[in-house]
């Protein structure tokens, strides 16, 4: 064996080389044959170069290949022998060549850790009751007659602004040196309270106010402001409020209900409940993995791999990037972004890390598999609830291998924590 194997940390190997005899000239000999095939030389034909010619103008870099292939053709064969589940790319340290003679290099290697959990049967978690009011439904209806709504003016003179309405008003903003500027001025703008439209504090500053009335609102913008000149910076605005709106919803009937593909009236609240339901029940048992899974991290302490750190960072900065896209951030604005909570996006891999390496070793433990069976209720879930046809939803994920992958991993991740479910207690409050 030419190599020695030792341990950095429990996910971290170093394997050492040590060639002392090594020539690889019939290698770089049978290399030139082939080059001297394929090259083209001034003065020559295909293939009819002399081969010191040949030699002369690639031996370096054949050479340099030679040694290259050598070197990770030794390196896979080592990780074969041990057996070692290898994160990411090996890298090479302490190279020394002489050539016609002797190799030496060290390769680190990061590993898959193995992680031993601590005794959870003794954990207690809870969840909450999953209960579905009137209001709940009354929302939804809301939602839906949102098109068929007709704002009106609220005529009680006596009325005031409450979380719901819309204002009509004018306003006018005003920075600490006393500049007034264009952008933060509006006439008969209309805003809706409570749809945190405008920044923290000005919406809750005109509730209780009456139509005709004036007020001064005093605040600061929030420091992740986008406008550079904004960030904490103290203002005032001279608010002046012109009316007050509401929108005035028609009731729900069975013409209406047909309108929206149901049958009835009926028909609308029976499904829209059952709807309710399941995404209430959904968001209890995210929040009860959330807390599983924080518990498991927090009692459990073992080394994790750089490089599924940084996988997982780049994941996350990509999902992010889609989202301040679509918010309007330009490049500098994002740069400004990940700058500011890079260390929190670093936390987040971490933690998604050590949580998806426990859930692996319990879905071990407890022997979980993804079966065919499984694949086809889930796409049935996943049509039913987007009101698709099953068969159009199985040939979507069928036909993207990494779609297809993702959610057998998300189907294999359900089925451990309704495993672990069952070893642990959960009370409902």
């Amino acid at each position: 064996m030419s190599y020695k194997i030792e341990e950095v940390n429990s996910c971290t190997r170093k394997l050492v080389f040590n060639f002392d005899k090594l020539d690889l000239t019939e290698e770089i000999k049978n290399a030139l044959a082939q080059k001297r095939k394929t090259v083209n030389l001034k003065g020559f034909r295909k293939g009819k170069a002399p081969l010191a010619m040949v030699e002369k103008i690639h031996g370096p870099q054949i050479e340099n290949d030679a040694l290259n292939n050598f070197i990770q053709t030794q390196l896979f064969e080592a990780v074969q022998k041990e057996d070692l589940r290898v994160v990411g790319y090996p890298a090479l340290e302490d190279m020394k060549y002489e050539p016609g003679k002797s190799v030496s290099f060290n390769a680190k290697i990061e590993i898959f850790p193995t992680v031993e959990l601590k005794d959870y049967s003794g954990y207690k978690f809870s969840k909450d009751k999953v209960e579905i009011s009137d209001s709940d439904l009354e929302e939804v209806k809301k939602n839906y007659l949102n098109s068929k709504a007709e704002m009106k003016e609220v005529e009680d003179e006596k009325a005031t602004l409450e979380k719901g309405q819309f204002a009509v008003l004018n306003f006018q903003g005003e920075k600490e040196d006393g500049e007034r500027p264009e952008n933060m001025k509006g006439e008969e703008f209309v805003l809706e309270i409570g749809s945190n439209q405008f920044i923290p504090g000005f919406e809750d500053g005109m509730i209780g106010m009456k139509k005709g009335d004036k007020k001064v609102i005093e605040l600061s913008f929030p420091e992740e402001y986008h406008a550079e000149d904004l960030k904490n910076a103290n203002v005032k605005f001279d608010v002046e409020l012109l009316e007050i709106k509401e929108k005035v919803y028609p009731e729900l009937n069975d013409e209406l209900a047909k309108e929206f593909g149901y049958d009835s009236v009926a028909d609308f609240e029976t499904k829209n409940k059952e709807n309710l339901v399941k995404q209430r029940e959904t968001a209890v048992k995210q929040k009860l993995h959330q807390d599983i899974l924080e518990k498991l991290v927090s009692e459990n302490s073992f080394d994790i791999p750089g490089a599924l750190i940084a996988q997982q960072e780049k994941h996350i900065k990509e999902d992010v990037q889609k989202t301040l896209t679509q918010q309007g951030f330009n490049e500098s604005m994002m740069k400004d972004y990940f700058t500011k909570w890079k260390d929190d996006l670093t936390t987040k891999a971490i933690f998604q890390v050590r949580s998806g390496l426990i859930l692996d070793t319990l879905a071990k433990e407890f022997n979980v598999e993804t079966t065919d069976a499984d694949f086809n209720a889930k796409i049935e879930d996943v049509a039913k609830g987007a009101g698709m046809d099953v068969e159009q939803v199985k040939s979507f994920y069928e036909a993207d291998k990494n779609m297809k992958t993702n959610i057998s991993y998300a189907i294999r991740e359900e089925k451990t924590f309704a495993a672990l479910c069952e070893k642990v207690e959960v009370v409902e409050k």
